[in-house]
């Protein structure tokens, strides 16, 4: 094999130099770096450009064979084609998907036509990429593909969520110097960072959510507030709250126990259990059990003529141990999913002649007096207060309805859900608050 070494090859006559013949082949060994400074034609695919990395910010005139991204953050840009010639390809790539505020208008060289003809076009789409190839003096610059960056579909992602039931609603009393028991908190299920779920449970591994999958949003409703009567007077069970959809195991939260009342059948379990009450002449009430992972139990009645406290999520309800005084509601548990810390769940205090029980972290006050027991805060999926009787007939409190958080990268939020959530952002993360039911698709 022999061997030419020059500095340069030129034709022997006229502009045209061959290498090799038909069904040769051109080896360019590894490592070779080929430099064009002139115009390449049939090279690669058809109709392809090299895209340049030096990011257009103002008005520039395209080299045929080449692509370019164009960013319109600071106003409008125009790309001026050059004179059209059978063959050649120019494209441009939105930079900043900014094309939809800040146009890009691309202009024909002379009377070059674009498209048949020989008006200015505009692009619009925000991300779009366009690439033309000038075909003839008929059509001109003819586009051959056109993209945009959201056809980039996003794979699974993980999204931390704050699942809380409805609140059980308190007890009613009647005019016989009773009181009745404080509703249990709605069950409390999270997964954000190192916080915890409710009945002293561990945070939760975050949803992995799939692209194009709509997840139903369930809220869960308040638990009625107890009526005014000695027997039937308990309060309503919280509705539980959910999510759904195809891929992922069901999050479901317990609606919260309801309040006890005096001389009624035990039936107070739920997320965090309802507060037990006097058992007709008989002391002692047994508070509704919580759900594991999920909340605490009630408070249990030890003593005469007042209700226990309604479970929290963050601790059980207060025992009532002392005539006519009333436990107080579990304590909630405090999530900074929203970007601050907002505390939530607690259970309801149940009533007192003398002293009623407290509440705190969205569950309602008890009764004091002749007084009926406070509601829950909505969307805390707080319990209802139970109310308290001494010579006059007082309802229990409703709980609180629940909420359901969802917090994920932003640059994975799809933007599309039902049930018209809160929208909020922290650093680079979007948070959807539902506060009703509702959807988000992925």
């Amino acid at each position: 094999m022999s061997k030419i070494e020059v500095d340069q090859v030129d034709p022997q006559s006229g502009t045209t130099l061959t290498l090799g013949t038909s069904g040769d082949t051109v080896n360019i060994p590894s490592g070779v770096t080929i430099t064009n400074n002139g115009t390449a034609t049939n090279f690669g695919a058809t109709g392809s450009a090299s895209w340049t990395t030096t990011v257009k910010t103002s008005t520039f005139t395209a080299v045929a064979g080449e692509g370019y991204f164009v960013n319109t953050t600071g106003g409008a840009v125009t790309v001026n084609l050059p004179a059209g010639v059978a063959g050649a390809v120019v494209a441009v790539k939105d930079y900043a998907i900014t094309f939809d505020t800040n146009n890009l208008t691309i202009a024909a060289n002379g009377s070059d036509k674009i498209g048949g003809v020989t008006d200015d076009k505009v692009l619009n789409t925000e991300g779009i990429a366009v690439t033309l190839i000038f075909i003839d003096s008929t059509q001109g610059w003819l586009v051959t593909d056109d993209g945009l960056q959201s056809s980039l579909k996003i794979g699974p992602y993980a999204v931390d969520f704050l699942c809380i039931a409805g609140g059980g609603g308190g007890g009613g009393a009647n005019a016989t110097g009773e009181a009745a028991a404080g509703g249990g908190a709605g069950g409390y299920r999270n997964s954000f960072g190192s916080e915890s779920s409710g009945g002293g449970g561990s945070s939760e591994t975050a949803l992995t959510l799939t692209n194009g999958v709509q997840y139903t949003i369930t809220v869960g409703g308040a638990g009625s507030a107890g009526a005014a009567s000695n027997t039937t007077g308990i309060g309503g069970l919280g509705g539980d709250s959910s999510i759904s959809g195809t891929g992922i195991t069901t999050i479901t939260s317990a609606g919260g126990g309801r309040g006890q009342v005096y001389n009624a059948a035990r039936n107070n379990d739920g997320g965090s259990g309802g507060g037990g009450a006097e058992a007709g002449s008989t002391a002692g009430g047994t508070g509704g059990s919580g759900t594991a992972n999920q909340g605490f139990d009630g408070g249990t009645s030890t003593a005469y003529n007042a209700g226990s406290g309604g479970g929290g999520a963050g601790g059980a309800g207060g025992a009532l141990s002392v005539n006519n005084v009333g436990g107080n509601g579990g304590i909630g548990l405090s999530s900074s999913i929203t970007g601050s810390a907002v505390g939530r769940a607690g259970g309801g205090g149940g009533g007192g002649p003398s002293t009623r029980g407290t509440a705190s972290q969205g569950g309602g006050q008890g009764g004091q007096g002749n007084e009926a027991g406070t509601a829950g805060t909505i969307n805390t999926g707080g319990g209802g207060g139970g109310g308290s009787a001494a010579s006059s007939d007082y309802v229990g409190g409703a709980g609180g309805k629940g909420v359901v958080i969802l917090r994920m990268a932003t640059s994975n939020y799809s933007s599309t859900t039902t049930g018209s959530p809160t929208v909020t952002t922290d650093g680079s993360d979007t948070i959807l608050t539902f506060n009703s039911s509702g959807s988000y698709t992925a």
